[in-house]
């Protein structure tokens, strides 16, 4: 099971870039959802960060109402640690997005630890693509 399980990781790796960009319509509107990824117990933005993030900042937004800033961790560490990391990582993101001009108005920005990861893992796994931002416009 744990081979299987880490395939299906490393076969999703190479399907989600470090950062991707989805864009969807459902019943409140269209979306657009960028993910910025963070390095192990970290909270300082990449160049690449900073790139996405602005493109994130850049993007059409004649109907958006709301920007989620969402961090998230992997499972390394207790759960209240990962709730302050994925919060200082939310609020790095936020304020690199009001740097290029968006009104923190607009945004929710909030940690959720590792309550919600991409990819479900045990206690105490390292999985780089927990270690996130989700930039959400709506």
């Amino acid at each position: 099971m744990r081979l299987l399980s880490a395939l299906l990781a490393a076969s999703f790796m190479v399907l989600l870039p470090a950062a991707a960009n989805t864009q969807s319509t459902g019943a409140h509107g269209a979306t657009r959802t960028d993910l910025v990824v963070f390095d192990f117990d970290s909270a300082a933005l990449t160049d690449r960060a900073r790139q996405i993030i602005a493109e994130a900042a850049n993007a059409p937004r004649a109907q958006t109402t709301r920007i989620e800033v969402t961090g998230h961790t992997d499972t390394v560490g207790s759960a209240a640690y990962n709730q302050g990391l994925s919060l200082r990582r939310a609020e790095a993101v936020a304020r690199e997005l009001e740097a290029r001009g968006i009104p923190r108005s607009q945004m929710v920005i909030r940690g959720v630890g590792f309550s919600q990861p991409l990819v479900p893992t045990g206690p105490n796994v390292r999985e780089p693509q927990n270690n996130r931002v989700e930039i959400v416009l709506r």
